[in-house]
């Protein structure tokens, strides 16, 4: 029996893991970086060691320090979670050959799948050889051999793009999993990404647990995930399972796994199998009522499953929310995740409390939300209205983007493909501020910061002036104290304290929750900046000027630029390498680059100033 758990990862796959352990009576250990001295999966476990590395990146992709840190700790097993070495058949083997209990598949069986080239030709699907890629061909997607979470991933329409994409996939790929092989296939346009959750013990039984649909990607990334997939017809989610049995089978598989396609109509093509836990596990988990790692832990155990999968009941969907802004191409975004919560109606995995820190060095992901119902139209008003009411304060999130998807009627009748976003990502994206929460803001601020005058005077005096940015606009809000209390044109003030205001508008009596975190204020879903009376001249940037979306390493500065070259508008300049993605940086506008301030590895803050670019 297992009595002591290393999880050799980080963030919300280790809590998630944890939490198991838990009830299972099993002690946990955990590793972290230095950047993760205080993490939260750090804080929950039982024990925390510490992982020396080059780079916070780099340090759960030590196996040998892990495989040391479970030793010292009294360990007997280890947890690899998803991503970092997860499907690294080497660190399988140094776990293993310590003595520890592996809780995943046969390293034969990792080396087998792990790598997505070699799983093509064991499923008798060829990869196309860059020489040999043709106009006809096109268009073709660039993919990383291992790892997964669409890094490493580029779509390429024109044939003089793909050298260009093959050396930013494996650049990004070797950040992001240690190994930069990549590869080559067709691109199927208007396709389904449906998998199959696979698990098999050491007896010899293979379940295949239904089906996902995580057709929502952005930049090959799931967004939104379901189970079952819905809209496929009883024979091909029969070939479905039977493809993914067929994979598992011919790899003596043991364990948890993903077997992916792209469904096209009613043909399946093979993608890829994941040889471990995938991101999207607890819609399977919810639609089966089983928990997917205490059945890894049995099966790690040795204990037998039983010979049929439980029954599957109603409908869930997962929402993965980024902390990533919109305004600025959806870069990372950095700082103090103030508060999160969620009403109770969901699930919710994060890696983050109240408090914590959202730093650069890892994926941006803050938490997912999960909602099952008896029927997918009830699953998807229940997750959709749960992320509206959640408490979000901290950085710019897609939480937006999240609902506005889920209600999309695309979505709700089940036509989505992985087109999704392409087709209607701006449309999902438009701004929706509430125009009453500046008013809001400044009321509840009098409340907290009373004027100097103290108050209601029987001498009528100017309106109080409050400033806020509310997305890239600024607004200016009036009020007045009154012997009444406070009072605001074109509404009713029916009460205001420093946490809750409430505004009668055309009859209606409407509620705002406050909340501020020094010039950050949040009422209801909408963020505002609390802004001077007076703008500062010194904090004005020159027109052209580029600054750095997000804190990063520049990676890499475009081959012989140098100040006084013409550029043009949307013309690379630089790539930023942040949360283990590398992000380009654009020239604003047609002209000549008049100052490079950025050099190859330089460390930079948010707002930098990288280069600037005059007119023409």
């Amino acid at each position: 029996m297992i009595t002591s758990l290393l999880v050799a990862n980080r963030g919300e796959i280790a809590c998630r893991v944890f939490r198991t352990c838990r009830e299972l009576g099993i002690r946990t250990v955990a590793v972290h970086s230095d950047a993760d001295e205080n993490a939260l999966h750090a804080r929950v476990a039982d024990t925390a060691v510490r992982l020396p590395g080059a780079t916070p990146a780099e340090t759960y992709l030590r196996g040998d320090l892990i495989v040391k840190a479970a030793v010292a700790s009294g360990a007997d097993a280890v947890h690899p979670g998803y991503g970092f070495l997860s499907e690294n058949a080497d660190f399988a083997r140094a776990v293993i050959d310590a003595g520890l209990v592996w809780i995943g598949p046969p390293p034969e069986a990792i080396e087998a799948m792990a790598s997505k080239t070699r799983a093509k030709e064991l499923m008798g699907i060829p990869s196309l050889q860059r020489e040999r890629v043709t106009e006809g061909d096109l268009p073709v997607l660039v993919k990383a051999a291992a790892g997964g979470g669409g890094r490493g991933m580029r779509v390429v329409r024109r044939l003089d793009e793909l050298d260009a994409a093959l050396e930013g996939a494996r650049a990004e790929a070797a950040s992001a999993f240690g190994d930069g092989e990549v590869f080559v296939e067709p691109y199927v346009e208007g396709g389904r990404h449906v998998e199959v959750q696979v698990l098999a013990d050491t007896h010899g039984t293979v379940w295949a647990l239904g089906t996902r649909d995580c057709s929502l990607q952005r930049r090959h990334q799931k967004v939104i995930e379901e189970a079952p997939a819905p809209g496929l017809s009883e024979a091909l989610e029969a070939e479905l399972h039977a493809l993914a049995v067929r994979a598992a089978g011919a790899v003596d598989y043991v364990g948890a796994g993903t077997v992916e396609f792209l469904v096209a109509g009613d043909r399946a093509h093979f993608l890829e199998m994941n040889t471990r836990l995938q991101v999207e596990h607890p819609v399977t988990e919810a639609v089966f009522g089983i928990d997917l790692v205490a059945l890894q832990i049995q099966v790690a155990e040795g204990r037998e499953l039983e010979n049929d999968p439980p029954r599957a009941r109603g409908h869930a969907i997962e929402a993965r929310l980024y902390a990533e802004d919109p305004a600025t191409d959806w870069t990372p975004q950095t700082g103090t995740l103030h508060r999160l919560s969620v009403p109770e109606s969901v699930r919710l995995d994060t890696g983050y409390e109240s408090g914590d820190p959202i730093g650069v060095h890892y994926d941006p992901m803050l938490a997912k939300s999960v909602a099952h119902a008896p029927t997918r139209a009830e699953a998807i008003r229940r997750l959709a209205g749960a992320l509206e009411r959640a408490t979000v304060h901290g950085p710019t999130t897609n939480r937006a983007l999240l609902v506005a998807s889920l209600r999309h009627e695309e979505f709700t009748t089940a036509r989505m493909d992985t087109g999704f976003y392409d087709r209607h990502l701006s449309e999902l994206t438009e701004p929706a501020y509430d125009p009453h929460a500046p008013l809001a803001a400044a009321l509840a601020d009098a409340r907290v910061r009373p004027s100097r005058f103290g108050g209601f005077r029987n001498v009528p005096s100017q309106p109080q002036v409050k400033r806020y940015a509310m997305g890239d606009e600024e607004h200016e809000v009036r009020y007045r104290h009154a012997r009444a209390g406070l009072e605001a044109d074109g509404v009713r003030v029916v009460h205001a304290d420093a946490r809750l205001v409430v505004l009668e508008v055309d009859g209606v009596q409407r509620k705002f929750e406050v909340a501020r975190y020094g010039d950050q204020v949040y009422v209801n879903a909408t963020a505002l900046t609390a802004l001077p009376r007076f703008p500062d001249p010194a904090a004005q940037h020159a027109p052209g000027s580029l600054l750095a979306p997000m804190p990063g390493t520049v990676v890499r500065v475009a081959e012989g630029l140098t100040a006084g070259a013409a550029v043009k508008a949307g013309e690379p300049l630089l790539w930023l390498e942040a949360m283990k993605m590398q992000h380009k940086i654009a020239a604003p506008l047609t002209g000549t680059l008049t100052a490079l301030h950025a050099v190859t590895g330089q460390q930079v803050e948010v707002n930098a100033l990288l280069a600037v670019v005059e007119p023409t």
